[in-house]
């Protein structure tokens, strides 16, 4: 039986409009005075209805992490999301043993399509192929430079790979993972200068990991990857926690670049959704209060964010409006991703739908049609 949406505020690609959306797994028809007696009807009741989210960065949440290797572990995260509006995401591994990072992949290859919640998209590598001068809260003593052994079996489910350009033989490896499959690479843990990034966005290189946190900064006389982004305008992440980066940067970067190139990810780990505590990130020890998580040393090792609260913060610390801080959360990372029919509230476009209320709290996760989490 089809669905229908009524009475809401309609986040479209232009805009927010009072409109009906008829749909079952996709969507059928989007307009004013639709003819919904044959449908199963949901009543918003004003309510803001958005695209699905996708969080193309995240490695756990609710106790569970990408890197537990274990499918019950991926499942709690798929569920825990829909409390964010998150109807897909990258599951994302970071530095560790290459057994446990092959352990997590095949993990992932066996789980996707058996998510009783939100819906896999596939995996985001970010490290170990990172710079031990940025490494950030990742475990120093598994940084490798770029093996296609690690990773060359499971290219058809990696999206996405955070890399720093300027470790030896990372070109090449960019060169050759992207000639046999889709992949996109990230610059992201990297001591890389200036002309050493310009030089990886401009071959193959296509959006920049968690801008601002584990890269060199922005200086006068040694611009930096920083300074590069805003050379070269590639897609960026943002953690928009106001911890990661200050909220006053989130329209400076956003003007500078195009906000049409900011990408919200929470690089959420185990701890999200959780009480403040002792957790683990990589197999190294984290301190998580009520805003942030830490390593002991007091680096950041992730976040404790969740993508809706990331959309508010943007949007009440910009002048942007709505609908162009959603796009930043669902339109703009699957369009980096090269994926299509996901992302926007078009004809033909897959049933993902994030219901809120004015407050930018989640009500209602719909994902391929099909109502996930509902509040109230």
């Amino acid at each position: 039986m089809k669905k229908a949406i009524i009475n809401g505020k309609v986040i479209l690609d232009k805009g927010i409009e009072e409109v009906t959306i008829i749909y079952d797994k996709n969507i059928q028809a989007i307009g004013k005075d639709l003819d919904v007696s044959d449908c199963e009807v949901i009543d918003v009741k004003g309510a803001y209805v958005a695209p699905g989210f996708l969080d193309i960065h995240i490695h756990g949440s609710l106790g569970a992490d990408v890197m537990d290797g274990k499918e019950t572990s991926l499942e709690v995260i798929s569920n825990a999301v829909l409390n964010n509006g998150v109807t897909r995401f990258l599951a994302t591994t970071m530095t560790m043993s290459k057994e446990d990072i092959k352990k997590s992949f095949e993990t992932v290859k066996d789980y996707m399509g058996n998510e009783s919640g939100g819906k896999i998209l596939g995996i985001h590598v970010e490290g170990p192929f990172i710079n031990k001068s940025f490494k950030g809260a990742q475990a120093e003593k598994y940084i490798i430079a770029p093996e296609m052994s690690l990773v060359e079996d499971h290219l058809d489910i990696i999206k996405l790979m955070t890399v720093a350009p300027e470790v030896e033989g990372t070109l090449d490896f960019i060169e050759k993972a992207k000639k046999v499959s889709d992949v996109r690479f990230s610059v992201g843990h990297s001591a890389a200068s200036y002309e050493e990034a310009i030089k990886g966005y401009e071959n193959g290189v296509d959006s920049t990991t968690h801008m601002f946190n584990a890269m060199t900064g922005l200086h006068h006389r040694n611009p930096g990857i920083v300074g590069a982004v805003f050379k070269n305008k590639p897609y960026f992440e943002v953690i928009a926690d106001k911890i990661h980066v200050h909220p006053a940067l989130f329209d400076i970067i956003g003007d500078a670049v195009g906000k049409d190139k900011m990408i919200l990810v929470t690089d959420a780990m185990c701890a999200c959704q959780m009480t403040p505590g002792h957790y683990e990130l990589g197999g190294q020890k984290v301190v998580v209060d009520e805003t942030s998580a830490r390593l002991e040393n007091g680096v950041l090792a992730g976040s404790i964010l969740r993508m809706n609260e990331a959309i508010r913060n943007v949007y009440k610390n910009t002048n942007y409006q709505l609908h162009e801080v959603v796009k930043m959360a669902s339109k703009t990372p699957a369009k980096m991703l090269g994926l299509e029919g996901i992302g926007l509230i078009e004809e033909g476009y897959v049933a993902d739908f994030s219901i809120f209320n004015d407050n930018i709290d989640i009500e209602m996760t719909i994902v391929d049609g099909l109502v996930k989490l509902r509040r109230g």
